[in-house]
């Protein structure tokens, strides 16, 4: 398709598009590129040698100094006239259903010209349904702030999705990824073809340590099956994107807003956003970390604001107006377990470390994503509950456990924010 399609034809497609009230669907061909409409606004910008901003909003493979920084340097020795600034956006093992939410924070406040969207791998056990909410909302979202905002959806590969695409299949959420490609007119590029040709050639192993000498044959692309090496794997991630290019100049047509149209599903998150947690909203014992503290100042990107529950009993509490809310917060040693209270349910409990927690980072604590329009107050609770911190983690950290054992000793927990689809309501209006 060789020009951006007007909105009558754009409407015109809904009728196309299958019921979404299962999850089962058809898997897309393994095709490295798929130009759609292009990326009018991004290349005619950076034609007349403007600056211009490259967004990358993704996983772990993504924030690595890897395909993102390759590419960047590739658009700037491809366009020395233009002058390219990157947005770095990329959170390691989160997927959309998190990156819908902090798109403005983290994206859109810093006005991209350009953004990519790599979020297949970590999606891999995402329904398709979703899929479809978080990548539509990512869309929406980014064309209701700015409509010239050209998108392009990019897919990575794991060990698992490997035999598939290597039968020339994509995996279920790059193919649910490709419904809403297909529908918004956004140009995909599949990292993992030329992967997987390789590795069926005998000229690329998957997995395996990493090599003296990069260079020696065959590659090795990763030593974890998931994560490419800076030397090998990503590089040929970022090839997947210059072997594209031209196919997407072809199929730009002239610089113009993108049109949104009828959405795919009328539930999706383009309504999503993060939101401040307030001294309000905290009960019993919090502390409001400085700038200088080691965690605040670590992830004062995502985080401006962070506060830690001093003591059992420390409790967030807020009443929300909408249909979906979640805490964006830290997983880590020093965990804790949560109680989570949404209206007159039974309380169920969560844990602020996992199996990885030799370490912090950010993740998202689900307290309901699919509640009924309306009111509904929500609260979590730090129990005091001793967690048997060892067995949580997976055996190969229970070393790092044995050897440091005094990381795991706290039980607290780090906030940062809400991330909701409705409004939270102050305080007085909780009675």
């Amino acid at each position: 398709m060789n020009h951006p399609i007007c909105l009558t034809i754009l409407l015109s497609l809904v009728c196309c598009f299958p019921s979404f009230a299962d999850d089962t669907q058809q898997r897309r061909a393994a095709i490295e590129c798929t130009p759609r409409a292009g990326l009018p606004n991004f290349l005619a910008k950076v034609a007349k040698g403007e600056s211009v901003n490259v967004a990358y909003l993704g996983g772990s493979i993504t924030a690595a100094s890897g395909w993102r920084v390759q590419s960047l340097k590739w658009f700037q020795d491809q366009n020395p006239q233009a002058n390219f600034t990157e947005i770095h956006a990329a959170i390691g093992g989160t997927g959309s259903d998190l990156g819908v939410f902090r798109l403005h924070n983290d994206v859109l406040r810093h006005h991209p010209d350009l953004m990519f969207v790599e979020f297949a791998v970590n999606d891999g056990g995402t329904s398709r349904e979703q899929i479809h909410k978080a990548m539509e909302g990512i869309v929406r979202q980014t064309w209701k702030d700015n409509p010239t905002t050209d998108i392009c959806f990019v897919y990575t590969l794991s060990h698992p999705f490997l035999e598939e695409i290597k039968n020339g299949q994509m995996s279920n959420a790059a193919s649910s990824m490709e419904e809403v490609a297909d529908r918004y007119q956004i140009p995909s590029i599949h990292f993992g073809v030329e992967v997987a040709k390789l590795e069926s050639q005998g000229d690329l192993i998957f997995k395996a340590d990493k090599p003296a000498n990069p260079e020696e044959q065959p590659i090795v692309f990763s030593t974890d099956g998931v994560h490419p090496l800076n030397e090998t794997g990503h590089r040929l991630y970022t090839a997947a994107i210059a072997r594209s290019w031209p196919a997407i100049e072809t199929a730009s047509g002239q610089p113009q807003a993108h049109p949104l149209g009828e959405p795919l599903r009328k539930d999706n998150w383009e309504n999503a956003k993060q939101v401040a947690i307030t001294a309000d909203m905290l009960r019993g014992s919090w502390k409001k970390l400085q700038p200088n503290n080691p965690v605040a100042s670590r992830f004062k990107k995502h985080f401006p604001d962070m506060y830690q529950a001093m003591e059992p009993g420390a409790k967030l509490a807020f009443t929300l107006n909408g249909t979906a809310a979640s805490v964006f917060h830290l997983l880590g040693p020093d965990g804790s377990e949560l109680s989570v209270q949404v209206d007159q349910r039974p309380p169920i409990t969560h844990k602020s470390i996992d199996g990885y927690c030799t370490y912090h980072r950010m993740s998202k604590l689900g307290l309901s994503t699919n509640l009924e329009p309306g009111i509904h107050e929500i609260s979590v609770t730090v129990t005091p509950t001793q967690l048997d911190k060892r067995e949580i983690l997976f055996e190969g950290k229970r070393d790092y456990f044995d050897e440091h054992p005094d990381r795991y000793a706290d039980q607290t927990w780090y906030v940062g924010s809400l991330l909701i689809i409705g409004d939270i309501l102050p305080p007085d209006t909780t009675n």
